[in-house]
């Protein structure tokens, strides 16, 4: 539905334009640009189960006003802008063919529901009266566009199988199989008979898939509706943020680590070189470190670091927890903890595509067993490529501190990723070493 809104919004600024005679292509060009990221940013491209013009109303007048208040600034420092009289005129008719335009959208999409045009096939998590009530709802009212084929829970709720609208497929942990197999396109989870903290891990076995997962809020009788809630005959649905691989930003993300790892490499080719003579001469041969590290998906790789100290064997190296106060460890290695120009290889890392920039800090498969086994969701932190930095080292979680703070940390990183996390983790981690706060 998005790419079809911005698609009509582009085209009511063109009526627009061409009813009021141009003026200065390069403003309009500026204008149209400015008034598609409000609409971005006010919501008004996303997804929707219900479509409803007089929801988009004040946002859409807020947007226009705020893009002809961006027109209107500009007229002061380039030539060739519509006089202010037109300008109004280019306002209110915009506005009037975006509202029309999107009300015809509106209808088409209500229309093409309505008559089975456009149904997504949908799984409901939870066979209480919730989910029944749920599954009930979209069966009578299709204009919300979704299809429910079945529940998902533990048993049959009060051994009231026959009673069940839709058929029990099967336990909760069939979730990420089922919507595989069966073509599933939306999630409604209405809990059921899991724990909530169950239920958190199985629902992150869609983080891949490309499904969209709707939860109806606990007490939601309660619930205060809000722009970016959804509702199906009065029942609040919360649309769960997509996984960080399914944004178009994620892609963006590689791209930047690839260059600027590139030429950070390029650029600190001599800083690289005076730390390799220090290691070399302070502890002879030897000077990169290699290191197994669990990555992205549980999958190991060899991390690179200059040379601290040299381990006695392998099997040091990998059950060592922190070196931070070894008898062993000279000046220099001392120094370029504290600054972590020791972490510089693995910019090399990064490049090829084992880490990136930014993201949870890799651990050896030694103590990511241990962890594992005591600390809830610790293996949820391979969600993504581990990083030269994380939330929780800009936050001070590195070395001898709470491992369970940290994977706290990671997973709320990977759950809120966005572009913006990313520079403030950059900014914050580059003040620690300002300050020499390294491992």
């Amino acid at each position: 539905m998005g790419p079809y809104l911005v698609l009509g919004d582009v085209t009511a600024f063109a009526i627009a334009t061409a009813i009021t005679l141009p003026g200065s292509a390069l403003v309009h060009g500026l204008a149209l640009a400015f008034l598609l990221l409000v609409f971005w940013r006010a919501g008004l491209y996303r997804s929707r189960l219900t479509l409803s013009l007089l929801d988009d109303l004040p946002y859409v007048l807020a947007a226009v006003i705020v893009a002809w208040f961006f027109k209107v600034a500009l007229f002061s420092v380039l030539p060739g802008v519509d006089a202010p009289a037109r300008q109004v005129v280019h306002t209110v008719v915009l506005l009037v063919a975006v509202l029309l335009l999107r009300l015809v959208a509106y209808r088409i999409v209500h229309t093409a529901r309505c008559r089975g045009l456009v149904r997504h096939r949908t799984l409901i998590v939870g066979a209480g009266p919730v989910g029944v009530r749920v599954a009930a709802t979209l069966l009578e009212r299709h204009d919300y566009g979704l299809d429910p084929i079945g529940f998902l829970d533990t048993e049959w709720p009060g051994g009231s199988g026959p009673l069940l609208p839709i058929p029990l497929l099967g336990r909760y942990h069939r979730l990420g199989q089922a919507i595989q197999e069966l073509g599933v396109r939306d999630v409604v989870v209405a809990y059921g008979g899991v724990d909530d903290d169950e239920l958190v891990d199985i629902l992150r076995t869609c983080d891949r898939l490309d499904v969209d997962v709707f939860v109806v809020p606990r007490l939601f009788e309660l619930h205060d509706a809000n722009r970016y809630t959804d509702e199906i005959w009065g029942i609040p649905l919360v649309r769960r943020r997509r996984s960080v691989y399914r944004s178009p930003w994620w892609r963006v993300k590689r791209l930047v680590d690839v260059m600027v790892s590139a030429l950070a490499l390029l650029l600190l080719t001599p800083v690289l070189a005076v730390c390799a003579l220090a290691v070399r001469l302070e502890g002879g041969p030897g000077i990169i470190f290699r290191q197994e590290r669990v990555g992205l998906d549980g999958r190991p790789f060899q991390v690179l670091k200059f040379r601290s100290l040299k381990p006695v064997d392998d099997t040091e190296s990998q059950t060592n927890w922190n070196i931070k106060h070894d008898d062993r460890l000279g000046p220099v290695g001392r120094f370029l903890r504290a600054t972590s120009l020791d972490e510089l290889p693995q910019l090399w890392n990064i490049v090829r595509g084992d880490m990136s920039l930014v993201g949870p800090r890799p651990e050896r498969p030694h103590f990511v067993d241990q962890f594992s086994a005591h600390i809830p969701r610790y293996t949820a932190r391979h969600r993504v490529p581990a990083g030269l930095t994380g939330w929780a080292q800009a936050h001070g979680l590195r070395g001898d501190t709470s491992i369970e703070d940290r994977a706290r940390f990671d997973n709320y990183y990977i759950e809120n990723w966005s572009p913006w996390l990313d520079v403030k983790i950059v900014l914050k981690t580059v003040g620690q070493v300002v300050r020499r706060q390294g491992g």
